[in-house]
């Protein structure tokens, strides 16, 4: 037994890191095109398709995952962020992360259609997730004098909303970057 207790704690570092190599993977290539292949996911991850399965037994189970991955990614940035950066640079750091994570969305729209329309449970747990975010963040910058006081976090995504809007075979980062400049400049104090 003592031989088996070692050995499982890999495994589950094993499994997890099969796990996010897929996640990974399936960004990437669902970024490219909705119709990627879970057999062309498991090969970019480096993994048997068994492996895949394991880990996501449909396809809808793996899109799903994916968005959510990319949610907490986002949501993480917001802290890591304030941990590192000034409240008014974390909130422009986190905003460019926003503008990556919606081209990132617009590749993957075709995929998550259904399952992250307004209205559905997922889109409002992401939702609240970004906003209770993007909520830190003002709420920093705003205790910093940066920007000014009572700005309300569900308005400033909406402010925001255009960064759907960008086509993603343009050049999007300059577009992005323009919008969200115009945005933060309107908060300024």
């Amino acid at each position: 037994m003592a031989g088996r207790q070692p050995r499982q704690p890999r495994q589950r570092a094993d499994a997890a890191e099969n796990r996010r190599l897929i996640l990974a993977a399936a960004l990437a290539a669902l970024s490219e095109s909705s119709e990627a292949s879970l057999n062309s996911i498991a090969a970019r991850a480096g993994v048997a398709n068994a492996t895949l399965y394991r880990h996501f037994p449909t396809r809808e189970s793996l899109v799903l995952q994916v968005y959510r991955y990319e949610v907490q990614q986002l949501v993480a940035g917001a802290d890591e962020f304030l941990d590192s950066l000034e409240p008014e640079d974390a909130l422009r750091a986190w905003v460019q992360r926003l503008a990556q994570y919606a081209m990132t969305k617009h590749g993957l729209a075709a995929a998550l259609r259904t399952a992250t329309g307004p209205g559905t449970a997922l889109f409002a747990e992401t939702y609240d997730q970004i906003v209770g975010a993007l909520g830190r963040l003002l709420d920093a910058a705003t205790r910093s004098g940066a920007i000014r006081p009572g700005l309300k976090p569900d308005m400033v995504i909406l402010a925001l909303a255009g960064l759907w809007e960008i086509d993603p075979n343009s050049d999007w980062k300059a577009t992005a970057t323009e919008l969200y400049e115009l945005v933060l400049g309107g908060l300024r104090s």
